[in-house]
């Protein structure tokens, strides 16, 4: 039976886009595209998520892209415009999990230490959660399977039997599935909450 259920907060509990920003400053969506595509791109923002600091990388990236210094600088410089809220119909599902008392709640994100007290401050309901692993704390991020073997030895989940890990990343999932955690991969709270019914979660 499940006990453990370990959440994801980017695009599972808080919605995410760095699009948004940068669909205020170009022409169109195509070009703010490009520009989260191939400039500010994953495997950069990656790195912050890690443990670099945010001054560092955006140092890097400007000097590897003189020409497009204004909008690096404002990645980091307007980064809470990345954010549209809580995704409502998630949040309540945790709600009910934590109300009924049943289950271990834990999260684990890939954020940077510098930037998660943000989230704190302005999305109480995380303070649900028993703790929360942030990737940029413990300079470990997902998929590598690091990340989850800490969690695996900090909250004493054995062979992860019984735990429950929801993300909206299909690298993330299939990560966490080869090290034996069970994993939904998150599309929406309604998908969530039919794969939650059907191990009698909800």
């Amino acid at each position: 039976m499940p006990h453990t259920i370990i959440f994801d907060i980017g695009n599972v509990l808080i919605s995410w886009d760095p699009r948004r920003l940068y669909n205020k400053h170009f022409a169109t969506p195509a070009e703010a595209d490009w520009f989260v595509t191939n400039i500010t791109h994953l495997d950069w923002n990656e790195e912050q998520d890690r443990g670099r600091p945010v001054a560092e990388a955006t140092d890097l990236l400007v000097a590897k892209h003189p020409e497009w210094e204004t909008e690096i600088r404002m990645y980091y410089d307007r980064w809470t415009e990345h954010f549209d809220g809580a995704i409502d119909g998630t949040v309540n599902i945790l709600k009910e999990l934590s109300d009924s008392g049943d289950y271990r709640l834990l999260a684990l994100t890939n954020w940077s230490a510098e930037l998660f007290p943000w989230a704190l401050e302005n999305f109480d309901f995380l303070q649900r959660f028993e703790h929360i692993t942030v990737s940029g704390e413990v300079k470990m991020k997902k998929p590598n399977p690091d990340i989850y073997e800490h969690i695996r030895e900090n909250y004493e989940l054995g062979d992860f039997s019984g735990c429950i890990f929801i993300d909206d990343s299909v690298r993330n999932c299939a990560a966490a599935e080869a090290l034996g955690l069970e994993a939904i991969r998150f599309e929406n709270p309604a998908q969530l909450r039919q794969a939650l019914s059907e191990r009698s979660i909800l």
